[in-house]
């Protein structure tokens, strides 16, 4: 019966529709696809088959710009072919723009670099900046711009720095001697691109300097490569796709050009169209398409069984009506990538344009760092928008994980912060490492040895105020010592009816400081019941003018103009709650308003009392909203 009923449904979806026109333009964003080189020598030699490729790609995505490398892993395209190619796609009324691969031929299934201490090498990366600035007025350096090389050359050359010091070092001068230099002397009108990887917290040991090389080259591109965690090893959220952008754009305002993700270890192709999604949610004015081949590749749904019949952000059978007609029918066609792109863009860039400049609960990490990686992304995955800046951020609330110990001046710019009357949250990791550096002369809280696992989980403060909020499978924190009546544990479990300190307070100055307790494994994170979550995203997020109540793997995108855009990254629908100042709320898909119930202020520790002189905080309104699996949703407040 529920086949039927399905066959039914899909019959009417695709009888009420006709087949899409010429693909159009997108209004809040360009377009671009990277071509590597293996392909434009293919373009090259086959002429024929660059036609017919770009028809097909073009009849179903509009394209502004074309990156066509010239140069990857010992593979390198001569100058008849570049020019070819080139001059291919601007009788198409194309961009072009050039790009690099800096690889060494493959060696073990591993990446190897070009090693930036030999000579020849050296050359070869001189060769070919001078070759790409020739053809192009622009090119992009694609993200495998680094050093991973220990020769003894290298070696020889390191001395007594650290590897970090040396690849960082090393690389700001070849990107100034090998990269800038014979570019300009090639084209002096030459525009480079430095295009950022996804793992930043990895940069610096591959030489990636996050704070010279956004000075040494005047635009960089963000990699926002998310793909599927469970089957890749970089430990990356999907919320990255997202932040790892504002993060680069607070290191380099106004000139981060544009995010670049690809269709690589893809379960299901709501995957993909997350990842587009999350980068223009990001702001990002342009979204690059890695890689040309990839775009005629069949539009395997992938395993989305669970949700492949509800009205979902990326609905693929809306897709397929829309580009491909019903299977079997005369004029249909078999759906390729390319219409996955056209799709899942067409749906955020509906809203786009009407989003504001991102907020969110502002988070320092110095330049360099390491520690406690991703959870930046793990927080925003868990209901509570991060904006990252890689200097102390303007912001009542601060929060700082494990990193911002690289920062020698940290423990003066916490107790700074807290002596102005502001709130700063730091975390487990964070307090070890800097509980012996001076933190003690603050708050008598330390991090133990100890481990203690929680399945119970109790939220307020006080004499007999406790509520037990939810339960767990057994979750390790580290045991956080504090003095009683000195300290609050606001939000706490329980370990066979022992307190487990998960989130702390303590008072210094004119301010509040709270330390979170993070998970052995932080991921558990996403395991704490939903009432538990709340209470953390209250003491997070003050200021902020939505909060997010549910689950984890909901995550919300606020603006300063009074949109925000709710995300579900969960395999099935999620009802959550929105906690906003605006009376009423505007879905900026549908057009439809709902109207809100006034909140009861939180009272207990939840209370944010107003300071002597200030005026207290205007109503709240809540909002019962379901979101469906794998999908967005965006709001306007209206008064």
């Amino acid at each position: 019966m529920r086949k039927d009923c399905f066959a039914a449904a899909m019959f009417l979806l695709f009888a009420v529709t006709p087949l899409a026109a010429e693909p159009q333009p997108y209004k809040n964003f360009k377009v671009t696809v990277y071509i590597p080189v293996q392909v434009v020598q293919q373009m090259g030699h086959d002429p024929a088959w660059m036609e017919s490729s770009w028809d097909t790609i073009s009849s179903r995505l509009h394209v502004d710009k074309v990156f066509i490398e010239s140069y990857r892993a010992g593979a390198t395209a001569d100058d008849d072919t570049i020019s070819r190619v080139k001059q291919f796609f601007v009788s198409k009324g194309v961009a072009v723009s050039g790009g690099m691969a800096m690889l060494a031929p493959a060696g073990g299934g591993q990446f190897r670099t070009l090693d930036y201490t030999d000579p020849n090498d050296r050359a070869l990366a001189e060769r070919m900046s001078a070759l790409a600035a020739r053809h192009f007025d622009e090119f992009i350096l694609d993200d495998l711009f680094f050093t991973n090389t220990k020769s003894e050359s290298d070696i020889a050359a390191k001395g007594k720095l650290s590897w970090d010091q040396f690849r960082m070092q090393l690389m700001d001068e070849v990107s100034l001697d090998l990269i800038l230099k014979p570019a300009l002397a090639a084209n002096p009108k030459v525009h480079v691109i430095i295009k950022f990887p996804n793992f930043y917290p990895s940069f610096q040991g591959m030489g990636f300097d996050l704070e010279q090389q956004p000075k040494i080259f005047p635009e960089i591109w963000t990699g926002d490569e998310t793909r599927y965690a469970p089957t890749t090893d970089q430990q990356l959220q999907q919320y990255e796709s997202y932040e790892i952008f504002r993060y680069f754009e607070n290191i380099a305002p106004g000139r981060n050009g544009g995010g670049w993700v690809d269709p690589i270890a893809m379960v299901y192709l709501d995957r993909y169209a997350e990842q587009l999604w999350d980068t223009i949610l990001a702001k990002a004015p342009a979204i690059n398409l890695f890689q040309y081949t990839d775009l005629l590749r069949g539009a395997d749904p992938g395993d989305r069984t669970a949700w492949e019949t509800m009205p979902t952000s990326f609905n693929y059978f809306a897709m397929l009506r829309d580009c491909c007609g019903f299977p079997g029918l005369p004029g249909s066609k078999d759906p390729l990538l390319a219409d996955v792109v056209a799709y899942s863009l067409r749906q955020v860039d509906q809203v786009a344009g009407a989003l504001g400049d991102p907020v969110g609960l502002a988070s320092y990490r110095p330049l360099h760092s390491t520690g406690e990686d991703f959870l930046q992304e793990v927080v925003g995955q868990s209901g509570v928008p991060v904006e990252m800046y890689p200097q102390w951020p303007d912001a009542k609330t601060v929060f700082l994980s494990e990193a911002a110990d690289r920062d020698p001046d940290i423990v003066t710019k916490i107790e700074t912060h807290l002596r102005a009357g502001d709130n700063v949250v730091i975390t487990s990791g964070l307090l070890r490492a800097i509980q012996d550096k001076g933190m003690d002369q603050i708050t008598d809280m330390r991090v133990t040895d100890n481990v203690l696992a929680a399945t119970e989980y109790v939220t307020g403060a006080g004499f007999g105020e406790g509520t037990v909020v939810g339960t767990s499978k057994p979750i390790s924190f580290p045991e956080i010592h504090f003095y009683t009546n000195e300290d609050w544990a606001v939000v706490r479990g329980l370990d066979n009816d022992r307190g487990v300190p998960i989130l702390l307070m303590d008072h210094y100055g004119k301010g509040e400081l709270y330390v979170l307790a993070v998970p052995e494994e932080m991921n558990d994170l996403y395991s704490l019941p939903p009432r538990a979550l709340d209470a953390i995203r209250r003491y997070l997020s003050p200021g902020l003018p939505v909060r997010l109540e549910g689950p984890a793997n909901v995550s919300l995108f606020e603006y300063n103009n009074g949109t925000f855009v709710v995300e579900s990254f969960l395999d099935q629908p999620v009802t959550v709650r929105v906690i906003v100042g605006s009376s009423h709320l505007e879905n900026l898909t549908t057009g439809v308003t709902s109207s809100g119930d006034p909140v009861t202020p939180a009272g207990g520790f939840f209370a944010f009392p107003p300071r002597p002189g200030t005026t207290p905080p205007p109503t709240q309104y809540g909002y019962e909203l379901q979101i469906q699996p794998h999908s967005f949703v965006a709001f306007r407040g209206q008064p």
